[in-house]
C-alpha cells in the first residue's frame, strides 16, 4: 500500500514540506518545463519552486512544440554557444514581460527536450555564472557548476529581480536534504559525501 502523500507538495504526509514553502512575488515569470521521468523524483525541486513563486507554471511533457511564447521576452535557462550572462539580461531593457523557461531534468533529458522541441531550442539564451556550488550535498554534481533546478532558479530571479531575494524558496530543499541525510545516519553520510582527506 502507498504511502498517503499531501496533494500539494505530493510528499508523504510525514514528510510534507507544505510550511517551508514561502509565497515569493517575482517580477520575472518562470515557466519550468519539467522532463515526465522527474516527476516521481524524491527532490522534484520544480514542483517546490512552482509552488513557492506567485509568477511561475510548471508543464509536464516531452512535446512543447505549440507552446505560443511570442507575448514574452522569453530567455531559455540553459548553456549554449550564444548565451548571455544573468547581468547582462538584468541590464536589457525588454518591451514585453520577460520570462525565463527553465528545463527540468538530467542534462541528458533536457538536451533531449530541446532536440525534440526547435521552437525552444531557438530561444536566446542565458546562463548562469561560473563556481555556484551546489547545497545538494547528497550527490556529486554532474559537471563544475551543476545546480538542482530550485537552486538555478533562485541564482537566476536574484539576479533578474534584484534587489528583491528568492533564497527563502530555499528553505523545503534544505530541509529535503537535511531529512535525506537523517535517514541514512550522519555517520553513514560523511563517510560517503564527507570532505575527501
Amino acid at each position: 500500500m502507498s504511502r498517503a502523500r499531501c496533494p500539494r507538495c505530493e510528499r508523504p504526509l510525514n514528510h510534507c514540506l507544505c510550511a517551508l514553502i514561502p509565497r515569493l512575488d517575482n517580477r520575472t515569470r518562470v515557466l519550468l518545463l519539467q522532463h515526465p521521468s522527474e516527476v516521481g523524483h524524491a527532490l522534484n525541486t520544480a514542483r517546490l519552486a512552482m509552488l513557492g513563486l506567485t509568477n511561475a507554471e510548471l508543464m509536464v511533457g516531452e512535446d512543447f512544440s505549440d507552446l505560443d511564447l511570442s507575448a514574452w521576452d522569453a530567455w531559455l535557462l540553459f548553456p549554449g554557444e550564444s548565451a548571455v550572462a544573468l547581468a547582462e539580461l538584468a541590464a536589457r531593457p525588454a518591451d514585453k514581460p520577460r520570462l525565463l523557461v527553465v528545463p527540468d531534468g538530467t542534462w541528458r533529458k533536457a538536451r533531449k527536450l530541446l532536440y525534440l522541441n526547435p521552437n525552444l531550442a531557438l530561444l536566446p539564451r542565458v546562463v548562469l555564472p561560473e563556481g555556484l556550488t551546489s547545497r545538494y550535498r547528497l550527490r556529486k554534481a554532474p559537471a563544475e557548476g551543476a545546480l538542482s533546478t530550485i537552486e538555478a532558479v533562485v541564482q537566476a530571479l536574484d539576479a533578474l529581480d534584484a534587489p528583491r531575494s528568492h533564497v527563502d524558496l530555499l528553505r523545503p530543499f534544505d530541509a529535503l536534504i537535511d531529512g535525506q541525510i537523517a535517514a541514512i545516519g550522519e555517520e553513514t553520510f560523511l563517510r560517503n559525501h564527507g570532505p575527501r582527506r
